[in-house]
């Protein structure tokens, strides 16, 4: 009886055929056998959905449980009101004039910000050390609108002196740093929200020749409420 003895080519041949049968499984999951997939094929996140994986294995009682992911630090909460615009609020007006105005009625100096003799003091104080990097070349150091850019600079355009315009509040120059004003470019990419609050805090100041005027910014967060 004469004895069939498989060739190399045979052998091989059947080698691959075995693989890809192996390679072919009904899971709807499994993509089935890939050559060193983890080079190439990444696991798709999504926010709110638990893939059931731990290390290298599948909890399918995970894949039921809807898992919220801890928002990463400095996330901003979203918030529909347009009365105050905080630090974490959005800021809900445009870049006309009318917008400025209304911003002026509407929004107010958060509480935080003076609320307490010390954060006061210091909120003050990180608004004029702003204020001196990005506003005294222009506005002068008290305010007056006699910056180096206007006096030395011969720029024909100079601001209005801070003491004259008791009627902006600090809605209105915290919406005028943020979206610029006449010749005064934005800030907004300069100045986070933090600071631009801050800095329009210390003007207010200069508008009332050092005083924070306390008793318009208990008597506005009251009317917002």
């Amino acid at each position: 009886m004469k004895r069939y003895i498989l060739s190399f080519y045979q052998i091989c041949f059947l080698m691959l055929l075995l693989t890809l049968l192996n390679s072919c499984v009904k899971h709807p999951d499994s993509p089935g056998y890939e050559y060193v997939d983890d080079m190439f094929r990444s696991q798709a996140i999504e926010a709110y959905i638990d893939y059931g994986l731990v290390g290298d294995k599948v909890n399918d009682t995970l894949k039921n449980t809807i898992s919220a992911r801890i928002p990463t630090k400095g996330t901003i909460p979203y918030s529909k009101s347009k009365q105050t615009s905080t630090t974490n609020m959005p800021f809900y007006y445009g870049s006309s004039e009318e917008e400025r105005i209304r911003a002026g009625e509407e929004v107010s100096l958060p509480k935080h910000y003076y609320l307490k003799e010390s954060n006061q003091e210091a909120n003050t104080a990180e608004g004029k050390r702003l204020y001196g990097l990005f506003c005294a070349h222009c506005h002068g150091d008290k305010g007056n609108g006699d910056g180096l850019v206007i006096t030395v600079g011969g720029y024909p355009a100079a601001p209005p002196a801070y003491n004259t315009l008791k009627d902006r509040k600090p809605g209105s120059v915290f919406h005028t740093i943020t979206y610029g004003k006449n010749a005064m470019g934005p800030h907004a990419s300069q100045l986070n929200k933090d600071e631009r609050w801050k800095l329009a805090m210390y003007v207010r100041t200069m508008q009332f020749d050092g005083d924070l005027n306390l008793e318009e910014l208990v008597s506005d967060n009251t009317k917002d409420n």
